[in-house]
């Protein structure tokens, strides 16, 4: 039943990400995901079979912990009324609302207790992890648009090109453990952010 509970909340936690997304290009010109009907909080609009079912179940039975991902929300950058700010802003966008979740959550684990609280713990715990993890400069990664827009453009043209290979990069560190440092430095967010709560209550 725990399992299950983190699962819906590793759904409502990669749909915010994405919706997210799709919200803030449209409030910088780009309507095309509003279009394509995944400017929603429908999860059925943004699930992908592999990231967000598959992937997560599998890791929810064997370590304990959901993690996937939903499908990218389509946006042309080119629709945008200022490049650059609309491409800063939307890539931070899916970042900023998996923080907010994440520390909202903590602080409602600081406010309860037993399984409860445990269960708000992972959440607020899975919405650091995305928030962070979607903030590493590899394509394509939210981290790396906010990189290429700021490097000089040949370097820039880098980012691109290698973004095609992106995902099998990405699943290698994984899996070599390069993003272990993660679940410290996100741990102690998840405590910290729900010590306030306990302090005050």
């Amino acid at each position: 039943m725990e399992n299950l509970i983190l699962f819906f909340f590793l759904i409502f936690s990669v749909v915010i990400h994405e919706y997210s997304h799709g919200l803030a290009a449209y409030y910088n010109g780009d309507d095309t995901a509003y279009l394509m009907g995944r400017l929603t909080l429908n999860p059925v609009a943004h699930l992908d079979p592999i990231g967000s079912i598959i992937m997560p179940l599998f890791l929810a039975l064997t370590v304990g912990v959901p993690f996937g991902y939903a499908k990218p929300v389509p946006i042309n950058p080119l629709r945008f009324r200022d490049y650059q700010k609309g491409i800063m802003i939307t890539a931070a966008a899916g970042c900023t609302a998996n923080f907010l979740a994440g520390f909202v959550f903590a602080l409602v684990s600081g406010l309860t207790k037993g399984l409860v609280s445990q269960v708000f713990e992972l959440a607020s715990f899975i919405n650091f992890i995305l928030c962070f993890f979607n903030l590493v400069p590899i394509p394509p990664l939210d981290g790396s648009r906010l990189v290429a827009v700021l490097l000089p453009h040949r370097i820039g043209e880098i980012f691109d090109k290698i973004e095609r290979y992106g995902l099998f990069i990405i699943y290698a560190l994984v899996f070599a453990g390069g993003f272990r440092f993660l679940v410290p430095f996100c741990s102690s967010l998840v405590n910290h952010f729900s010590s306030l709560v306990h302090l005050k209550f």
